[in-house]
């Protein structure tokens, strides 16, 4: 009995040393607000002068500190301004959600939408992290290992060929990307005629699925294709189990 009580202390000392080790390795929200030189005066000048129509979602302020900490950015970077200081933003009328620290209309925090799907526990270092997504099911995630040794390059999880495409841009890139660039272009053949009409009330965390799929040489033309609307995370899923498939590798897992 004794022996069974010894092991058990010396189990509860060991579990409670690896929380406090893993704990210690998250920096507090005070060391990640950056107030002498932030970055988000400047997002908010990109976004004042965009070519393309940029929306900020409103923020709510305790779920901006909780989303900046889990994900352990400082608002020095594009990304914690993001986080820090917006809900999301929608480009182009929703057509393309970039993550913030969640609202109403994109209701899923940055932090939120990477548990499960590129780390297990927050405070972990991520092979990818998945910063936007589009209306079409394309998701954007920051390379960190897993998809090459460009560190930090943004790559496109296009639906029509479930590559993992390289950008070529940084974070803060791609924010000028989406704000500046032509939207029309990069999504050519991703566009039905009238997605404008679809789109500008669209749910953030909803997105269309098409029948054929848009990888397969049936779904093509997206004109004659049907789609529905379904949850995003339902989407993602799905996507990411049919490009294992094609690709027949194993699946990038959390670290």
């Amino acid at each position: 009995m004794k022996s069974l009580l010894k092991n058990l202390l010396i189990l509860g000392i060991t579990f409670l040393s690896f929380n406090v080790t893993a704990q210690n390795k998250m920096r507090s929200l005070e060391e990640l607000i950056n107030t002498t030189d932030p970055a988000w005066p400047l997002i908010q000048k990109w976004a004042d002068s965009a070519k393309n129509k940029v929306e900020i979602l409103e923020l709510d302020s305790a779920s901006a500190k909780t989303t900046l900490f889990n994900t352990q950015v400082t608002t020095f970077s594009t990304l914690g301004a993001v986080v820090y200081n917006s809900g999301g933003i929608m480009v182009d009328n929703g057509w393309l959600r970039i993550l913030g620290s969640g609202s109403p209309r994109l209701n899923r925090s940055v932090s939120e939408w990477n548990k499960g799907k590129s780390i297990k526990e927050f405070g972990e270092v991520p092979p990818y992290f998945l910063v936007a997504d589009d209306a079409v099911g394309g998701f954007f995630a920051i390379n960190y290992g897993a998809f090459g040794e460009d560190l930090k390059t943004i790559y496109y999880l296009a639906p029509n060929s479930l590559q993992w495409e390289s950008l070529g841009l940084g974070y803060t890139e791609f924010l000028r990307f989406c704000f500046d660039s032509d939207l029309s272009a990069f999504y050519k053949g991703l566009r039905w005629s009238s997605w404008d009409k679809f789109i500008a009330k669209l749910d953030g965390s909803k997105s269309y699925s098409f029948s054929p799929y848009l990888w397969t040489k049936e779904g093509m033309d997206i004109e004659k294709c049907k789609r529905k609307l379904v949850p995003t995370e339902e989407l993602y899923q799905f996507v990411m189990s049919n490009q294992r498939e094609i690709n027949q590798k194993p699946p990038v897992e959390p670290q």
